[in-house]
């Protein structure tokens, strides 16, 4: 009777084992990862969703005409096309002159994105809520460099496939929270640099860059935080970086934790 009862509990184990593997799965991460069925892909490769989806910035050095400039291109490495960021408004790296911000604003969201750098030294940037970014720089393994939550965390660049790849961020977002009009809880975010999780719960402490980033970088030095949604943005610097396969999911985290 006792071995019934012992192989039971493996049973039991076992199938509990794999039960977390199918939930876990469902909830994938890296390149390829597709978006489950209540998140909104917002960038899938095509002119027609990105006109449908997003829009320019415009914050205080926008000098972009409309419609917006980003090209539709063939995949260099797979099927299908991917958005290039090499907008010819922008000459010498002027960020924020033609950046993309989706339409949608939110709060508290998960959100995958997938990019390739197709020149040496390569740059742009994925900005959560259209405030804080996750720098995307080829070449650069400093805290203002690929994949560093920018100049405050250090660059997981090992996690880094390289040039003329696709790489993906995975993150969970969790905006400030305000009590009577007062930042009460600084934004936190957990990391995915091509399925690596490189960030847990890392508290977001400014508006990096000056007034032309974002959304509040020119109030208190960017200490100014505010209480609105922002848009998911991506930065336009000059180089051909391209987008593909980006989606997300809103959500509301009552408690401060990102980890998933």
């Amino acid at each position: 009777m006792k071995n019934q009862r012992d192989h039971t509990k493996i049973a039991l184990v076992t199938i509990g084992l794999l039960c977390l593997v199918t939930i876990n799965s469902v909830a994938q991460v890296g390149v390829g990862a597709e978006a489950p069925e209540d998140a909104e892909v917002v960038m899938d490769g095509s002119r027609k969703l990105l006109n449908e989806k997003w829009e320019y910035w415009q914050g205080p050095r926008f000098s972009a005409v409309n419609p917006i400039k980003w090209l539709e291109v063939k995949d260099p490495v797979g099927q299908g096309t991917a958005i290039n960021s090499n907008d010819p408004t922008v000459k010498g790296g002027k960020y924020g002159a033609a950046d993309i911000v989706t339409k949608k604003k939110y709060r508290d969201f998960r959100a995958h994105v997938e990019f390739l750098i197709d020149n040496e030294g390569g740059n742009s940037g994925v900005y959560l809520q259209n405030r804080y970014e996750i720098q995307i720089l080829d070449g650069d393994s400093t805290k203002h460099g690929l994949g560093a939550i920018i100049n405050e965390t250090d660059s997981p660049y090992f996690a880094y496939y390289g040039l003329h790849q696709w790489n993906a961020y995975d993150v969970v977002f969790r905006a400030a929270r305000f009590k009577d009009g007062i930042l009460s809880e600084k934004a936190i975010v957990t990391l995915y640099f091509n399925g690596i999780k490189v960030e847990t719960n890392h508290q977001i402490s400014k508006v990096w860059g000056g007034a032309n980033s974002g959304l509040d970088g020119g109030n208190d030095k960017g200490f100014g935080i505010t209480d609105r949604p922002g848009g998911l943005k991506l930065q336009a610097e000059g180089h051909n970086v391209l987008y593909r396969n980006i989606w997300i999911k809103p959500l509301n985290l009552v408690e401060a934790n990102t980890d998933f």
